[in-house]
């Protein structure tokens, strides 16, 4: 099987369809969250909102790369969490989260294999498959945060 493949059906696994390394997937948790669970603050840990809106900011800024556009994400932006109000607020962004994590994995299918070994954008950031396998690794991080907020805040009832 080709890298390409692989490597998207494992950003599938995460994002929207997988079981197998996390027994769940953003898509799955996501969608069983009304918004005031998605900004209700636990602590001082990240809303469920704002981790959301964290991880579809770097699959924007990986898509615009993929795009042949410039990197243009900065790390201390990746929070700025409008503000969500409402339901429909809260469906928005798991609409635009959901979406464009399709895009991302369809982009990583569709890329030729000699891509994954090419600089991202500059030698100091690794090659594409360091950045995409990145992605995976920080998503999969993000989601186990997403599943434990979820849990307290079911306690918390």
């Amino acid at each position: 099987m080709k890298k390409s493949i692989l490597i998207a059906n494992r950003l599938k696994e995460v994002f929207l369809n997988g079981y197998w390394i996390a027994n769940t997937n953003y898509k799955d948790q996501l969608e069983k969250i009304n918004w005031q669970e998605a900004i209700h603050q636990v602590e001082n840990l990240n809303t469920i909102a704002a981790l959301t809106y964290h991880i579809n900011y770097y699959l924007v800024g990986l898509l615009h790369v993929f795009n042949g556009e410039p990197l243009e994400i900065k790390d201390q932006y990746s929070f700025n969490l409008p503000p969500i109000h409402s339901d429909n607020d809260w469906k928005k962004l798991v609409d635009e989260f959901l979406t464009n994590a399709e895009l991302f994995a369809s982009a990583v299918e569709k890329m030729p294999e000699e891509k994954f070994n090419d600089n991202f954008v500059d030698e100091k950031y690794g090659t594409y498959l360091r950045n995409i396998e990145a992605v995976i690794e920080h998503s999969y991080y993000h989601l186990g945060q997403i599943v434990l907020i979820k849990k307290l805040i079911s306690a918390n009832k």
